[in-house]
Parts: C-alpha cells; structure tokens; sequence
C-alpha cells in the first residue's frame, strides 16, 4: 500500500473543511466594531458614488438637450444638484451624524455647473 499512512498518524483533515474537533472562535467585541466601522464607510462611498454619477449624468444629460428645451435642461440641472444633496444626507446618516451638514452644500455643485453650461 504505497501512498497510505501509517495507522499511528491521524489522518490529515484538509484546512478548507470544518473540523468538528475544533469549533470556531468567536470573534471579540472589537473584531465586531471594526467589521462594522468597515462596513458602513463600503456603504457610504457606495451611496455616494452612485448617486453622484446619477447626479454627473443629470448634468451631461441637461447639456445636451436641444436649446429649444430651456426650462428641461434648468429641471434637469436641478434634479441632478437635489439627487446629490440627497446622496450624501444619506451618506451622513448611513455614518449616525446629522444628515443637517453644511458639506451637504456640495451637493448644490452639480446644479450650479449644469446651469453655467445651460444659460
């Protein structure tokens, strides 16, 4: 018998399998909150990402609009400035602080860029 083991030695469980000899560790207060910290910043850049190309999108949309097409493009540019300021509310409550901040003022940014570029 070439390739079995000796009867004295356990046999090898292999690393990815549960073993049931050794139940899992629970993990501690602090490995919870770091899991948890880590989660809420995925979260929030995601929030905010994605509405702010949302919001960018808004913007290149309004600019392209035929002339013709004024109050659309000025409705467009401010649905795309009211998208963001709510995106990063979101992104502020997501984190347990006020979504009342005055950095939710950037969110205004698209508005203000899309009507330099439609009026």
């Amino acid at each position: 018998m070439s390739g079995s083991l000796p009867p004295d030695r356990p046999q090898r469980r292999a690393k990815h399998l549960i073993d049931p000899t050794a139940p899992r560790v629970r993990p501690s207060v602090e490995d919870l909150q770091r899991l948890e910290r880590v989660q809420r910043w995925v979260m929030s850049v995601l929030v905010v990402t994605t509405i702010a190309h949302l919001s960018a999108g808004l913007v290149i949309f309004a600019v392209a609009l035929d002339r013709d097409q004024e109050t659309a493009r000025i409705g467009l540019s401010v649905i795309a400035g009211a998208a963001l300021v709510a995106g990063l509310s979101a992104g502020f409550a997501i984190h347990r602080r006020s979504p009342f901040s005055p950095w939710v003022l950037l969110g205004l940014l698209p508005t203000v860029v899309g009507l330099l570029f439609v009026l």
